[in-house]
């Protein structure tokens, strides 16, 4: 049923937050709320197709990104933080920053009821403020990460430091492990508290957001971090919103057309149920050619069979020099691995796959218990380290060891495969996994969290302000 509500949404230029809100977009225009989602041109073709039923409710807004003048900082046609090196996202900050006039008079033309922003473009706080336009601060990060943030942002007469965020949030009564280690803080400090290129911190950015909306939503749901939830509610003093986990469709069938994918499921129709392990790092983690040498090294000495989608590294000339010499001949038929695409949700929706291998971002999460598979992570950026420690703490995963540097070993990784999927140690992990799917894959629980946030909406827009 069409609703009497059009909802503006602004996303940074990374497809871990543009993803997000392209699935919070789809599932509005479900239920009838008209949204324009803005980004850039390259970046909306890269968004999955919108569906034909939905096209009259949703429209992709495409501004062109502005060009800076150092294209060494940000090369033409790199619209996203997977486009460029991690040290150059601040430039694709001062590219995006320079946006704003634009979305002003997009806002201007359409007067939403609603701004969804994410916690880059800071600088809707005025546009919206001149405009009477309430604004929601939609986060992707789990609510544990949030709650993480908060508190240390929160910390009044001290001064940030990246020994700060070593150190797990005072919840009252329940204690926590969600912390940076040693060796992450001082990247993870960089990125959020150390001023760069763009001249505004993202802890500048996210307070400016914080004190213009009116409400924070979360992608989460109670059941699985009420206790963050309460400590964000507490900290923020506003609104904070569950709004469920947006959860993708399960495939129906098989739609593979590709021929080596087409291979790949028939050798995952050879397998045993819940045998293999899926490995997959996604798009943003650049790994070095250590890293990805031991990982091979800990699948190899592992003995299990896995599938590994493996992106081609920016330092390899060839796909094959991805890889260990004559890695490829020594796990012949006990495991494969694919450069490039992979349909993620097919291979995790496979009976032959019992656990995953991955570096711990929120979204990719939610997807793997879903379907109830063990988890074994090995986190390297922005949150995926504090997820990391809360998937621990809940029981439901097992983490990679590392050295004091940051460093891991093939042998480590072997070990935590092993104990997460075959041995008894960790028969609570593969337990604890399959209670969590009767969670995260209840798409009606996750209705009556969405539902609630869309009567908020109609409740609380800028028609019930003026």
């Amino acid at each position: 049923m069409a609703r009497d509500l059009h909802v503006v949404m602004i996303p940074w230029s990374a497809f871990g937050h543009l993803i997000p809100f392209f699935q919070l977009s789809i599932a509005l225009a479900k239920v009838g709320v008209k949204v324009s989602f803005i980004s850039t041109p390259r970046n909306i073709q890269r968004l999955p197709k919108v569906p034909s039923t939905l096209a009259t409710l949703i429209d992709l807004v495409a501004l062109p990104l502005p060009a800076l003048d150092n294209k060494d900082h940000l090369p033409e046609g790199a619209e996203a933080t997977v486009d460029v090196p991690f040290e150059n996202i601040p430039y694709l900050k001062i590219a995006y920053d320079l946006l704003r006039h634009l979305v002003k008079q997009f806002i201007s033309d359409h007067r939403p009821d609603w701004i969804l922003i994410d916690i880059i473009p800071c600088w809707v706080d005025e546009i919206a403020q001149e405009m009477l336009i309430p604004v929601i601060y939609f986060s992707v990060f789990s609510a544990s990460s949030v709650a993480f943030f908060l508190q240390t942002a929160a910390q009044e007469g001290e001064e940030h430091s990246s020994e700060n965020l070593t150190k797990p949030p005072e919840l009252g009564n329940f204690s926590s492990s969600v912390a940076y280690r040693s060796s992450e803080a001082t990247d993870a400090y960089e990125y959020h508290f150390a001023l760069n290129a763009s001249g505004v911190t993202d802890a500048e950015r996210a307070t400016r957001i914080f004190n213009a909306m009116k409400a924070m939503v979360i992608r989460t749901c109670p059941e699985y971090e009420s206790e963050y939830l309460n400590i964000c509610k507490e900290i923020i003093g506003k609104p904070v919103i569950p709004i469920g986990l947006l959860l993708p469709e399960k495939p129906e069938g098989r739609a593979i057309t590709d021929k080596s994918w087409a291979e790949n499921f028939e050798w995952l129709d050879a397998q045993k149920p819940k045998s293999v392990v899926f490995v997959g790092f996604g798009s943003e983690c650049k790994l070095s050619k250590e890293q990805v040498h031991e990982i091979a090294y800990g699948l190899e000495l592992s003995g299990l069979p896995f599938l590994w989608a493996l992106r081609k590294p920016d330092w390899a000339i060839e796909d094959i020099d991805a890889l260990p010499p004559s890695f490829n001949d020594r796990t012949r038929g006990r495991g494969a691995v694919c450069i490039g695409w992979a349909p993620q949700l097919e291979i995790l929706g496979h009976t032959s796959i019992g656990g995953s291998l991955f570096h711990g971002g929120w979204g990719s999460i939610i997807e793997t218990l879903q379907f109830g598979h063990c988890l074994v992570v090995l986190p390297f950026i922005v949150d995926q380290p504090l997820n990391a420690r809360f998937l621990v703490e809940k029981g439901l995963a097992m983490e990679v060891e590392r050295s004091d540097n940051g460093s891991f070993t093939g042998d480590g990784i072997a070990k935590a495969l092993r104990l997460a999927m075959v041995s008894e140690e960790g028969e609570s992990i593969r337990v604890r996994a399959k209670e969590a799917a009767l969670v995260f894959e209840n798409r009606n629980l996750q209705d009556i969290y969405f539902d609630k946030f869309v009567e908020y909406l109609e409740k609380n827009g800028s028609a019930n302000c003026n």
